[in-house]
């Protein structure tokens, strides 16, 4: 469907003409003759009628609630949404939303009041921008900018009507009741999309507050700034707050200076000592798109206006542009390596992605814009064009990237259209990828698929070749003379620039590989390679913030390697990978200790597919089957499963470092990984246990993941927790086999010997660390139980903490059918009836029990702080066991359980904040545990780890994130007193 901003005003009937497919037409027809009964039932008979009687207009509706649950439940509430547009066209009616919401600031009585005004306005705004795209009437280059002057109405009538009461109360002086914001000195900054009339369908805002002290409406300068603050704050609860009517938009205020220290509304003469003396480039990247949309607009202009010359500077020092240099890495250019997987895909954040395109053309701006002021706008695509106005970029490249801006932006709002959900990343099913591609007016998802593969790689290859083409920024590499055995001053002096603090140390290694003294350097050819790779190579380790520490790595790595040609190769062709493979030895030492016992793990990085096959369970099963294909005694079985799960753990984590997955796969695909890896290693030994003690007269067994294996969420550091469970024919005395054992016995030793298989090290390592504690009875228990005792336990005499962990457990491996009924009997269990004040009570008591003995690190330390993941854990458990879960929701996943607490445990602003708090702390464990062996040390995090950490929580800096954790464990903590021990 080609989508056209250009066409004349659109009414209802109009809709009738737009092809739209539904993904499921008997839904489509069902919900359709469903609205029209429940518009005849609201007062709108002239709706219905009119789409009783025009079949396109039914086709479209049906097609449209079919696809976007967010539009059918919108308009179920609200048909009148839809009866306005039968003598009036859709662009009337928004822009007489815009005047309502200005005129709500002035027609409120109360806060109350003017959030319900702004809420029904709001959504209906949004509904009818949804119709909008779905029929192709507009696109993505047209709503942002819709949704932009919404969000600035929405802004200004809260800040309006704030600054009336706070005048009316005598707390300031307006010199114009009827214009509030003109010289309040309230200074209120649209940030980031919403800067740039970008914002996209279900955004956020961004929002820095300032005051001017100075101003003619302030009585007392030094209570100005904790006036404006606790305006700041309801600013936030008008516009964020889940009521009946939902809210308007959620709102962030972390780009402030400082957000962990400093007050929600800043004195602008504080904020610019701030920014000219300790100011970050990353912070300047922001000022670009920084537009004052409500308050005090004249003196928003004027504050910008001072903070010209901060932002854009007419020199560059060399300190500046190695920062720049580093915004830039944090999005890696994967020039080529293999395939784009399109399920799963982030559309923002991902390679090739909407990310890309605003990174190149901020950093762009950033170094030329002090020169250029045609170069300081504000909006991406239109950059792009100044860009190549001014030769920066050539107009081949400018035509293709503000084309696939906006087609991924067309993409990014179908994502958003289906729930109103903050989300950019694609459906990882078939279903959810078709119903996207139908949303987009694509015939079917393979269609979509090439169209949005192509698209990723054009921008891809684009965003490569423009950092490759840019004026070079860097000094470049020097004199680097490794020949002799003398050392060449001027080759110290370049390695001591690049950042390494021991050059003559350095030199005498280098020398080593190029005198071929390791097996992987030996020829001549792997030799002239390895030279031709050398500065690149010093490049990127200097890059790092223990540039000698990780070069040594390297070479513990090259010592191991049987061959280097294919490797060094591979790295001439993909300069990312070096990068990255700089980034592991250089900030993620679990990793890098790896690869440099077991270097063959490498090998892994030179499949073409790695980047683009989801590591699903199918995925890792293929290659699990292949990888022990003729392999036939027991010890070789249990080393190749070791093998395999090191070198698909390692290439999980590449994955995940390199931005190609999330958090959330990673979890699943470490949780697959372990699963397949255990239900081997099951069905070995008890085929190698049968050989001598036979098998017990309807024998079987199955394994019960718990913890974070049972959940889904296993990091690349975890133990794995389980529960052997068996059951046996009543009348079997003892096995078959040569030398018998009676049943207990028999599946006590069997497990024992699976312990031993799974976690004993051996030449090839550990497969997992296995603990068995949570199983009946803990420590004192048998190792093995019998499922009777299992059930019986679990019903009569179990603990709440261990219904509580229960509520994560999952059969992993074992019989088919007795996994079937361990299942079952879980299920059975957890929805039993309880003492849900029992439930609540030993759960805040177990809380206050973790915080007593194990208390926190830091506020890094996101399991164990107050309103960190453990609080999480427990909402989830204790929602579980109380029935606090929407019918039919039950799942062992923690995230799961959050995203679907029902209204009567929590309401709907406090589930959102639970899941993205969740989501938060995941992704942060996920890339921790993968990198570091130890703790989290905050002040001296290595640069590519730092990098990793900001782009997987597409935040700006550590500092920002500190405080946004400090903001989302109070939150989180605050909650879970509300909801466990109220």
């Amino acid at each position: 469907m080609t989508k056209d901003d250009t066409q004349g005003p659109t009414t209802l009937v109009e809709f009738a003409h737009a092809p739209l497919t539904p993904l499921r037409p008997d839904n489509a027809t069902e919900l359709v003759a469903d609205f029209i009964e429940t518009a005849r039932q609201d007062d709108c008979a002239g709706l219905a009628d009119l789409v009783s009687a025009d079949n396109g207009l039914q086709a479209f509706l049906g097609a449209a609630f079919d696809l976007s649950p967010f539009l059918r439940d919108a308009i179920r509430r609200r048909p009148d949404i839809l009866q306005n547009l039968i003598d009036r066209s859709v662009e009337d009616r928004l822009a007489d939303i815009l005047t309502d919401i200005g005129d709500a600031a002035q027609g409120s009585d109360s806060e109350g009041d003017l959030m319900r005004s702004l809420r029904l306005l709001k959504g209906e705004a949004h509904a009818l921008l949804a119709f909008m795209e779905l029929a192709g009437r507009a696109s993505a280059r047209s709503t942002v900018v819709h949704l932009s002057k919404l969000a600035d109405a929405c802004i200004a009538a809260a800040i309006d009507f704030l600054l009336v009461e706070t005048h009316d109360k005598g707390k300031i002086k307006l010199p114009d009741r009827a214009a509030p914001g003109r010289g309040s000195g309230l200074v209120v900054l649209g940030m980031g999309k919403l800067g740039a009339f970008e914002l996209n369908f279900s955004s956020d805002i961004d929002l820095i507050l300032f005051v001017d002290v100075d101003a003619p409406a302030i009585l007392d300068r030094l209570d100005a700034t904790d006036l404006f603050s606790r305006l700041a704050r309801r600013l936030v609860r008008i516009l964020q707050d889940r009521t009946e009517h939902g809210y308007v938009f959620r709102t962030d205020l972390r780009l402030r200076p400082d957000p962990g220290s400093t007050p929600l509304a800043i004195p602008t003469e504080a904020a610019l000592n701030y920014y000219e003396g300790r100011g970050q480039n990353w912070e300047r990247a922001a000022m670009i798109k920084a537009r004052p949309l409500a308050g005090d607009i004249e003196a928003g202009e004027a504050f910008l206006a001072e903070l010209t010359p901060y932002i854009w500077r007419k020199y560059m020092d060399f300190a500046a542009i190695a920062d720049v240099h580093s915004i830039k890495r944090q999005i890696h250019a994967h020039k080529g390596h293999g395939e784009i997987a399109v399920k799963g895909h982030n559309v923002k954040l991902g390679r090739g992605g909407i990310r890309e395109i605003e990174f190149f053309v901020q950093t762009q701006q950033l170094i030329a814009g002090g020169r250029f002021r045609e170069l300081r706008g504000r909006q991406t695509v239109a950059m792009l064009g100044a860009l190549a106005e001014r030769g920066w970029i050539t107009t081949d490249a400018r035509d293709a990237l503000a084309r696939q801006y906006w087609f991924l932006r067309d993409v990014e709002h179908a994502i958003q259209m289906i729930a109103d959900e903050q989300s950019h990343t694609l459906p990882e099913d078939d279903e959810g990828l078709r119903r996207i591609a139908l949303m987009m007016g694509f015939t079917d998802e393979a269609e979509f698929s090439q169209t949005f593969r192509a698209s990723l790689q054009l921008v891809e290859s684009h965003y490569a070749a423009l950092f490759e083409t840019a004026p070079e920024l860097s000094r470049g590499v020097g004199n680097l003379v490794f020949t002799g055995d003398v050392d060449d001053p001027d080759t110290m002096q370049t390695l001591s620039e690049l950042g390494f603090e021991r050059p003559s140390d350095i030199a005498r290694l280098i020398r080593t590989w190029h005198f071929g003294r390791y097996r992987a350097t030996q020829s001549a050819e792997a030799r002239e390679r390895l030279t031709e790779l050398t500065p690149a190579l010093l490049e990127a380790f200097g890059q790092t913030q223990r540039a000698d520490e990780a070069i040594l790595r390297f070479d513990e790595f090259l010592k191991g390697l049987p061959a280097g040609i294919q490797l060094f190769s591979l790295f001439q062709s993909n300069p990312s990978l070096l990068k990255l493979l700089a980034t592991i030895m250089g900030a993620a030492p679990r990793l890098a200790q790896i690869i440099t016992r077991r270097p063959h793990v490498f090998d892994g990085l030179l499949d073409p597919g790695l980047l683009s096959e989801l590591p699903n369970k199918a995925y890792l099963s293929e290659r699990l089957e292949g990888f022990l294909t003729g392999v036939e005694l027991h010890e070789e079985l249990l080393d190749r499963l070791r093998i395999f799960a090191a070198e698909q753990k390692f290439l999980i984590g590449i994955r995940l470092l390199s931005g190609a997955i999330d958090h959330r796969r990673a979890g699943k695909a470490f949780s697959d990984l372990a699963d397949l890896a255990i239900s081997v290693a099951l069905k070995a030994v008890e085929d190698e246990f049968a050989q001598r003690h036979g098998r017990v007269l309807g024998g079987r067994v199955v394994i019960v993941g718990m913890g974070k294996l049972g959940s889904r969420e296993l990091t690349a550091g975890s133990d794995v927790d389980l529960i052997l469970l068996y059951e046996h024919d009543a009348e079997a005395d003892e096995s078959d086999g040569e030398k018998p054992l009676a049943p207990s016995h028999y599946f006590s030793r069997l497990t024992q010997r699976l312990i031993a298989a799974v976690s004993a090290p051996t030449a090839e390592g550990v497969l997992y660390e296995l603990d068995l504690r949570l199983r009946p009875s803990g420590n004192k228990g048998p190792v093995a139980t019998h499922v009777e005792a299992f059930r019986k336990y679990q019903r009569q005499e179990a603990w709440t903490w261990e219904h509580m962990a229960l509520t994560r457990a999952r059969v992993i491996a074992g019989d088919e059918t007795l996994a079937k009924s361990v299942d079952d009997d879980i299920a059975a269990v957890l929805v039993a009836p309880c003492d849900a004040a029992k439930v609540f009570d030993d759960a805040a008591e177990m809380r206050k029990l973790i915080e007593t003995e194990k208390p926190p690190r830091d506020i890094w330390d996101v399991k164990l702080v107050p309103g960190g993941l453990i609080d999480l854990e427990f909402i989830a458990q204790v929602a579980t066991l109380t029935g606090g879960i929407d019918e039919g929701r039950f799942s062992p996943s923690t995230v799961e359980t959050l995203q679907h607490l029902s209204s009567d445990f929590c309401d709907g602003h406090i589930r959102e904040e639970l899941v993205s708090a969740h989501d938060l702390y995941t992704s942060l464990t996920q890339i921790l545990r993968l990198s570091l062996t130890g703790p989290f040390e905050p002040d001296d995090v290595p640069p590519g780890l730092a990098d990793i950490l900001l782009r997987t929580t597409d935040l700006p800096d550590l500092k920002v994130l500190e405080a946004h954790l400090k903001e989302t464990s109070k939150a989180v903590s605050a909650h879970f007193k509300k909801i466990v021990r109220a």
